[in-house]
């Protein structure tokens, strides 16, 4: 089996292959490294590129949902039952202990929660990206909430954050450990182990945290 895969090439000291959500196969490497090293090291992990790649549980995020009463819906990682109600008694979706939408607009249920969701992210995300980077000492220019499809959060050259709305439905200790990864970026560029003292410094859980993305990113992939 032939396999295809993309390399950007990066001032980093060593060599990453991921498998990206979208089933791509990228790898980072440093300038230096020849395209015939990244050819082996590929090479090498032909096996467990071929387990990512086919692993149907963890990429399926198309799953539809079925809005009615009932239906247990995710928020800061704990999964609340939604009530269909007359169209009298909420105008779209409401949140109290649980979710309320009008039955007039269960057709709009997606777009609708993931506008819920995108508006929620964009009050609590910045916030706390500013109480962490006021006790990490480091200043950032623009914090963004986004539609990001193929990662949770990113830091670019310019010191912008960019953060992925689907967090919001994690916990809050998943959330900081995505900020202060973010964060630590503006301090240390690669993944040094002096990068993960600076986020275990802020998040001690922060393993927990990684564990919790492994086990249920997918969950969070999904569009609500």
């Amino acid at each position: 089996m032939k396999i295809d895969y993309t390399v950007v090439r990066t001032d980093r000291k060593s060599l990453q292959i991921s498998v990206e959500r979208d089933r791509s196969i990228v790898v980072r490497a440093p300038y230096h490294v020849t395209d015939e090293q990244i050819a082996r090291a590929v090479e090498k992990k032909r096996f467990w590129l071929y387990q990512k790649i086919n692993h149907g549980q963890k990429y399926d995020t198309k799953a539809k949902k079925d809005f009615v009463s009932g239906t247990s819906i995710s928020y800061l990682g704990h999964y609340y039952p939604l009530k269909v109600v007359a169209d009298q008694a909420v105008s779209g979706i409401t949140f109290s202990d649980k979710f309320y939408l009008s039955k007039s607009q269960q057709d709009n249920a997606p777009e609708l929660f993931q506008a819920w969701y995108v508006e929620k992210a964009k009050e609590r995300i910045p916030v706390l990206v500013e109480t962490m980077a006021g006790a990490m000492g480091v200043q950032f220019n623009q914090v963004m909430v986004s539609n990001l499809k193929m990662r949770w959060a990113s830091c670019t050259a310019k010191d912008n954050l960019n953060f992925n709305w689907r967090l919001i439905k994690a916990p809050l200790f998943v959330i900081r450990y995505i900020i202060a990864h973010e964060l630590a970026h503006l301090l240390e560029a690669n993944h040094t182990p002096t990068f993960w003292l600076i986020v275990k410094a802020q998040v001690p859980n922060y393993e927990r945290a990684k564990a919790w993305l492994v086990e249920h990113g997918d969950l969070l992939e999904a569009e609500v």
